[in-house]
């Protein structure tokens, strides 16, 4: 998966709590396996009318949030189900990072699976961002990983907190499966033992 580092866009604000995860990805675009082209469909419910058509007041079918890369909500985000293609779709659309107070807990695995940074923070100051948020062209935030910050459009930072092994793993761009990479030689040193000791298996 690609690395986050740093990340410098529009952020869109959607101040709703309990975003499960139906919301994001309707149930009825689970039956692919591939990552890409769930963003067409992120929010599709709220995004666009039964014909098709985009509804003009949500916020991803307006500009300048149509190219967001950060997403600001509010409690509960990513409750629901535990559909993986939640995070495709958003990290599809284009959305790299996730501000919330709070998230629910597969969810915010799954986030960090995908090279998606989910950053809680205090209420007060969720709210703060959303406001920035509205400020439509003027909304455009910096994440940095590696300070652990974000630079609202005043230019005014807040700090955030993560768990030094998820920093590490979205730092380097580490899947699941390129954390086990990581233990290579450990794990070719172990199946070479297991076929000396026990070569009938």
């Amino acid at each position: 998966m690609d690395k986050f580092v740093s990340l410098t866009g529009v952020a869109a604000p959607l101040p709703m709590i309990n975003v499960d995860t139906d919301m994001i990805i309707p149930k009825q675009y689970l039956k692919t396996i591939k990552r890409t082209g769930l963003g067409s469909h992120l929010f599709d419910e709220m995004r666009f009318n039964d014909d098709g058509s985009e509804k003009p007041d949500f916020v991803l079918n307006r500009e300048p949030y149509r190219d967001a890369t950060v997403l600001i909500s509010d409690e509960n985000f990513g409750c629901g189900s535990s559909r993986e293609h939640a995070p495709w779709a958003l990290l599809d659309f284009g959305i790299r990072c996730v501000i919330a107070p709070s998230f629910a807990d597969i969810f915010f695995n799954n986030c960090v699976n995908n090279g998606i940074l989910a950053i809680k923070l205090p209420h007060a100051e969720v709210h703060a961002l959303l406001k920035d948020a509205d400020g439509g062209h003027n909304a455009r935030f910096t994440v940095d990983l590696e300070s652990q910050t974000i630079t609202r459009p005043d230019g005014s930072t807040l700090t955030f907190e993560i768990e030094p092994e998820r920093k590490h793993r979205l730092l380097n761009g580490l899947d699941p499966i390129g954390l086990s990479l990581q233990k290579d030689d450990a794990i070719s040193g172990f199946e070479a033992r297991v076929n000396e000791e026990r070569p009938w298996l």
